[in-house]
């Protein structure tokens, strides 16, 4: 981590974490780069405003370092380093302020999503702002959070099983202990401090550093609770919001149970779906001969008593199937051919299925940071009982794909849980609400209605939980829709240009059907839009 220090404030942070950290400073040059900070004679309650020195980083692009507090409770004491980037606006006659992009995750890179969307973004928005963006504290180029390193992420997902066995959930509660134990070894008492309230505040120190007084932002996924946040919290600071695939902030963040289990069917409805459109299009999908859910279960279970040795030599089992299938569900009809395809490999074994490659590094680096926001943003119930009734209840609603996910690993979203459960860290950069952002601009809230990763329900209810917001509704499977609705892209844009909302109650019907000439490359499948960042690295580093 690049982390500066200064004064700190540890009484308020527990004190066996103490000793911790001084172990974890000399195996992980947490202390690198320790410099004191310099409190101005202003106002001590303020944290400093950064200053950016842009710098270029090809592509159009420009990059620039910012120092902000590592803990807000303490402004003038350490710092950690943030890595920001922008694009400059192509038409500098037009410009009216700053876009910033949010990604999603928690643990996605707010650098590779500004560079991979901003040539598909409208012109008008290209034009009219500088796009803006960053890796959010502990993600990625800005002191990236490791509780697992690639080897133990490795073999804990080695372990993990298409179809649990007994033991699993003990196991699950075993594995979810060990990595806690690991971020307080190598994150000590900075554990705690990578929470959304926090980015929300790191978000509005960049703002002044910009030169803004508002901010026009566009949120995708989990992006879109940063933005939550961030417009509950400064809500004056808003000139316009969108919010693409959104969160309910008061179950995510106070009841994480009520606020996964529909994760968890979502999940199991959008590959229901697909296997469905598989026994009524055979020729298309050439999976399952007319029985795909039976075939699919029977595959999960074939690869997990015979696993497929892959070139590389790593293996890949039934629980491989079911994380590749989780990530790539997200881009909707246009992908089910190649599923069709990739599916049939696997049953013959064929390690060139795009389904069969085990995460890799780069996965890792997202799944890490997710586990740990995650665990600070959120309350859960510490009792290991309602933990249990809970996976129980979720694997058996979720058959097709929760089951693997319900017992997987600390990883992703709904499966944090047993981590989560145990976590012995305060968390005081978690946002618990209010969620009403009264007095900020109109916010636009976009729900897909088959959203296999954020429930439509979900943007419906974040909709009616801000004072002032419009409901954007794209029919259609898959995560998100801005880039892959035409529809939704234009009423986007033109609010955050133009600050014109659509008409109320608009419905956006134009998802690209299933694409029969796309080959088994999840890579090639997902290239009809760059702004679906989300896994970018998880399907890349299945074609390379």
């Amino acid at each position: 981590m690049n982390i500066h220090g200064g004064t700190s404030r540890r009484s308020r942070t527990r004190t066996r974490l103490s000793a911790v950290l001084a172990a974890a400073v000399l195996a992980t040059g947490l202390g690198a780069g320790i410099a004191a900070a310099s409190p101005s004679a202003a106002d001590q309650s303020q944290p400093p405003v950064p200053t950016l020195n842009w710098t270029d980083c090809s592509g159009g692009f420009q990059c620039s370092d910012a120092a902000v507090p590592l803990d807000y409770r303490d402004p003038h004491g350490r710092t950690i380093t943030l890595h920001m980037i922008r694009h400059l606006a192509a038409d500098p006659s037009q410009r009216v302020g700053t876009l910033w992009m949010e990604p999603g995750g928690p643990g996605s890179s707010g650098l590779d999503f500004a560079r991979d969307s901003w040539g598909d973004l409208p012109t008008e928005l290209q034009n009219k702002f500088d796009v803006v963006s960053f890796d959010p504290r502990g993600i990625q180029t800005s002191s990236p959070v490791v509780c697992y390193t690639d080897s133990q992420y490795s073999a804990a997902v080695s372990a993990a099983k298409g179809v649990p066995g007994p033991g699993a959930f003990d196991n699950a509660v075993k594995v979810g202990a060990d990595y806690d134990q690991n971020c307080l070894k190598n994150l000590g008492d900075t554990a705690g401090l990578f929470g959304t309230a926090y980015v929300a505040r790191d978000i509005d120190l960049l703002r002044q550093a910009l030169g803004e007084q508002q901010l026009t932002f566009y949120g995708r996924s989990f992006g879109t609770y940063v933005g939550t946040v961030y417009a509950s919290m400064f809500p004056s600071r808003v000139r316009a919001m969108a919010l693409d695939g959104a969160y309910d902030p008061n179950s995510y963040a106070n009841n994480p149970y009520a606020y996964d289990f529909p994760q968890y069917l979502a999940l199991d409805a959008g590959m229901n779906d697909f296997l469905t459109w598989c026994d009524q299009n055979q020729s298309q999908c050439g999976f399952g001969d007319g029985n795909s859910k039976a075939e699919f279960t029977a595959l999960k279970a074939d690869l997990d008593a015979n696993p497929v040795t892959l070139p590389s030599g790593k293996v890949a089992n039934g629980f491989t199937l079911a994380y590749r299938l989780l990530f790539n569900m997200d881009s909707g009809k246009v992908i089910w051919p190649a599923f069709g395809q990739a599916l049939r490999q696997a049953q013959l074994h064929d390690p060139s299925s795009f389904l069969l490659s085990p995460p890799s590094p780069a996965s890792f680096a997202q799944l890490n940071p997710n586990t740990v926001v995650s665990c600070n943003d959120r309350n859960f119930p510490t009792s290991i009982s309602q933990l249990k009734l809970h996976v129980t209840v979720s694997s058996q609603a979720a058959p097709l794909l929760g089951t693997p996910w319900a017992y997987a690993p600390p990883m992703y979203d709904q499966n944090s849980a047993p981590a989560c459960v145990q976590w012995q860290v305060p968390r005081v950069s978690r946002y618990s609400g209010s969620y009403r952002a009264a007095g900020s601009a109109p916010i636009l809230v976009l729900g897909t209605t088959h959203d296999p990763d954020t429930p439509y329900q979900d943007a419906v209810t974040l909709s009616h939980t801000f004072d002032n917001a419009e409901l954007l509704t794209f029919d259609a499977e898959g995560h998100t829709a801005f880039g892959r609705s035409a529809c939704a892209t234009d009423a986007t844009a033109t609010y955050l240009a133009d600050l014109t909302l659509p008409k109320p109650g608009t419905v956006c019907s134009d998802e690209a059907p299933p694409a029969p000439a796309l080959s088994a490359s999840a890579k090639a499948a997902t290239q009809h839009s760059k702004l679906l960042e989300e896994g970018q690295d998880l399907i890349a580093s299945a074609t390379s």
